[in-house]
């Protein structure tokens, strides 16, 4: 399936993409594939591709010659069958611990649905969730497939401060804090494992079209992994589920 697709000037040497503006798991495989296709390509001169749910960053190293050359390239590129672009993604298997101490919010999501914490629980850690995008703090990996009994709005008044490793639904979203900052989504749990690490050859393990799901540890499992990240010898489980 291919879409109509928007091509606008970002900047004197950068183009912005859009697809139809929703957020879809076929629009953002779409995103994906035409991010490889564009990589598998070496189109001459591009120095970052950047994805979201509906859109494709594409920067240049230098200002266009031509724009409509470059958009008619790209078009080109677009139209051509896919059947030799593939990618790999992963499933991955993140700790969450949902203790009191961590989830400072889910009572008072617990009252407003009124349904119990662990019921709550449940529907959040029994869920697949998909890798939209990567954005936000390094690392912060905006999750889509909450299941709508959970959708919760953010907070009229952000947190100045949320934990690193914090675990929050946001609107129709759950994500992961991967350092402290501030934020306004609701904290019902906390993941011990670091999600962005600049030390690293890939600084951030997932990306967009990638599989999360959430196991549930008791405290002292948390804090057993905490020590094993800290010492740098924690491996996070993943199983590839398509190339």
């Amino acid at each position: 399936m291919t879409y109509k697709l928007t091509y606008i000037p970002f900047s004197e040497r950068s183009v912005l993409i859009q697809w139809p503006a929703i957020i879809d798991e076929n629009i953002l495989s779409d995103v994906v594939l035409f991010k490889e296709k564009i990589k598998n390509n070496n189109i001459k001169g591009i120095v970052e591709l950047k994805s979201a749910y509906n859109s494709l960053l594409i920067v240049y190293d230098d200002f266009f010659v031509s724009f409509e050359n470059t958009i008619s390239e790209l078009q080109k590129l677009y139209s051509e069958k896919k059947q030799n672009t593939k990618f790999t993604s992963k499933q991955w298997e993140i700790p969450v611990c949902y203790d009191d101490i961590f989830a400072i919010d889910l009572d008072e999501m617990a009252l407003e649905k009124d349904l119990s914490k662990e019921f709550i629980i449940e529907l959040h850690s029994k869920t697949i969730y998909t890798v939209y995008f990567i954005g936000f703090l390094p690392g912060f990996m905006y999750l889509g497939g909450l299941n709508k009994k959970l959708h919760t709005p953010r907070k009229s008044t952000p947190r100045l401060k949320m934990a690193k490793g914090a675990v929050a639904i946001g609107g129709e979203q759950t994500g992961i804090y991967p350092s402290d900052s501030p934020g306004g989504w609701n904290v019902i749990g906390n993941s011990p494992i670091e999600l962005f690490n600049p030390k690293s050859n890939i600084p951030c393990f997932a990306n967009a079209g990638d599989k999360i799901i959430f196991k549930r540890v008791s405290l002292k499992e948390y804090n057993d992994i905490k020590t094993l990240v800290d010492a740098g010898v924690y491996q996070l489980e993943s199983e590839v589920i398509d190339d």
